[in-house]
């Protein structure tokens, strides 16, 4: 990228700065710089009403510096993840105090909010952990995604493979015959006793499963050579952030194939089955794969009635490339 394209013009960038300089505003994109947010949830970690951080976000999608977008009935902030207002936002932020108290007083509450969305979707995945794979047939043959994620995988063996929210742990059963071994995560006490109660009725010696949290995996960097993410990033708070920690346990060159719905607009999943995202474009997943050092290798798509599903493959780029 040349010089010229790094520079903002003094219109936009005088915008941008008038948007931020207001106290409010500038923690919304500190609050934003982690995590997705709604308006009722900045209402109610701002502890403001709906008409001032209504106008306070209006402001910042104006100028850029934040972005607004729907999915159903709800709409998500976040800040821009390329661009020139991008590198504006973060590098404003990067010098806020995170000491001042009002910050984190917001950032406690940003927690309790995170909290409770994460006890909702395990209260989910603890009720429904026996017949798992039963709902998942409700949106597509299981068997065609299995088949599309082996495929894709493509070298055998396989070496070691990490399946991230593995759950009933379906997808280790379905790779077993083609891997060195085979590790499962999941934050889901009940989902874990039902995965290694299938572990071990199938006989699988080469795969295990542990809990543990996607975004701070339990495993040093370079320690897998392919990571599944199976039907789990539509719970995730934070999808990008996930997809980053898998990559680090990759190995250079390594496969990173994801799984997941197509953008739809199906609000029953989101008010019944916890579902934080009503799916995901393939531009998306592109920006979290690119940002994380992961090279878009391959998008196949499986219609479903009602739903899609995606698999996303990426390929961990080399630290040096030959010239």
């Amino acid at each position: 990228m040349s010089q010229a394209a790094e520079k903002i013009d003094a219109e936009r960038l005088l915008k941008g700065l008038r948007a931020v300089a207001e106290p409010t505003r500038l923690r919304i994109l500190a609050l934003c710089a982690r995590g997705d947010l709604t308006v009722s949830e900045l209402i109610r970690i701002l502890d403001q009403s709906q008409p001032r951080i209504s106008r306070h976000l209006r402001l910042l999608v104006d100028a850029g510096v934040l972005q607004r977008y729907r999915e159903g009935s709800w709409v998500f902030h976040r800040l821009p993840r390329e661009g020139a207002m991008a590198r504006l936002a973060h590098e404003l932020i990067s010098r806020v105090d995170e000491g001042d108290p009002a910050l984190v007083q917001a950032f406690l509450r940003l927690a309790e909010v995170k909290a409770e969305r994460a006890e909702a979707a395990q209260a989910y995945f603890s009720r429904n952990a026996e017949r798992w794979n039963e709902l998942r047939k409700l949106y597509v043959d299981e068997r065609e995604v299995e088949g599309l994620l082996l495929d894709m995988l493509g070298q055998r063996p396989l070496g070691r493979v990490l399946d991230v929210g593995t759950g009933s742990a379906r997808i280790l059963e379905v790779l077993a015959p083609h891997l060195d071994h085979g590790e499962g995560i999941d934050l889901s006490h009940e989902m874990l006793t039902v995965a290694r109660t299938n572990l071990e009725r199938a006989g699988l010696a080469n795969c295990t499963v542990r809990q543990a949290d996607m975004y701070d995996l339990p495993f040093d960097a370079g320690s897998f050579d392919a990571v599944t993410i199976h039907q789990v990033l539509h719970f995730a708070d934070e999808p990008g952030r996930a997809i980053a920690e898998a990559t680090r346990v990759l190995v250079q060159g390594g496969s990173l194939l994801v799984a997941d719905f197509a953008p739809h607009e199906l609000e029953p999943l989101r008010e019944e089955h916890e579902h934080r995202r009503l799916g995901f474009s393939d531009t998306e997943v592109a920006s979290w794969f690119r940002a994380a050092g992961i090279e878009t290798a391959a998008i196949r798509n499986l219609p479903g009635d009602p739903l899609t599903v995606t698999i996303w493959r990426g390929l961990k780029k080399p630290l040096l490339e030959d010239s």
